[in-house]
């Protein structure tokens, strides 16, 4: 690396000649309002995913369940001993789905993306927490859950994932 040569008073005096009689710039720019892109692609998403929450989830379906024990579901022929480390809390959730606040539309819709992001980012888990309030979601949620092909099963998450108020999702992958 080269030392730098200093500057000479003569070099100042030559460079203030040079820019005597310049003026600043005025801004020329014009602010404008920025328009959010995200609108479109909001409401597309929104289309998307009703579509995806109506084709998949029947509000008119209600799965039974056994009363005694925990919230539990196998679809049938697959491996009933992966929905057992679900309930161990072996297999940690990929994503968390937090309903507490929504509408039973809205979860509707949440739970549909939900899944749809599973399987496209090959996540083998999720946790879906509805909470226990008054036992809307609670109740409508594992409804929901029975209706879907690449739900494999659910089991009532373990109490460090929620207990009671939340499910782990078993989620299949297409080959």
């Amino acid at each position: 690396m080269t030392k730098k040569t200093p500057v000479t008073d003569d070099d100042l005096d030559l460079f203030r000649q040079e820019v005597a009689g310049i003026k600043p710039l005025k801004q020329d720019k014009i602010q404008t309002k920025r328009q959010p892109i995200k609108k479109k692609t909001n409401s597309i998403n929104q289309i998307e995913r009703q579509s995806q929450a109506e084709f998949y989830f029947s509000d008119n379906f209600e799965a039974h369940f056994g009363h005694d024990g925990p919230l539990k579901y196998v679809q049938p022929g697959a491996d009933s001993h992966e929905i057992k480390r679900l309930r161990r809390g072996e297999i940690p959730p990929d994503l968390i789905l937090d309903l507490h606040g929504l509408t039973k539309a809205q979860a509707k819709l949440e739970v549909a993306a939900l899944i749809s992001a599973a399987v496209k980012q090959h996540c083998e888990c999720v946790c879906i927490v509805h909470g226990i309030g008054s036992h809307i979601l609670k109740q409508i949620v594992p409804s929901w859950l029975v209706q879907h092909p690449s739900v494999l099963g659910f089991h009532q998450a373990p109490l460090q994932w929620g207990g009671q108020g939340a499910l782990l999702v078993l989620i299949e992958h297409p080959q």
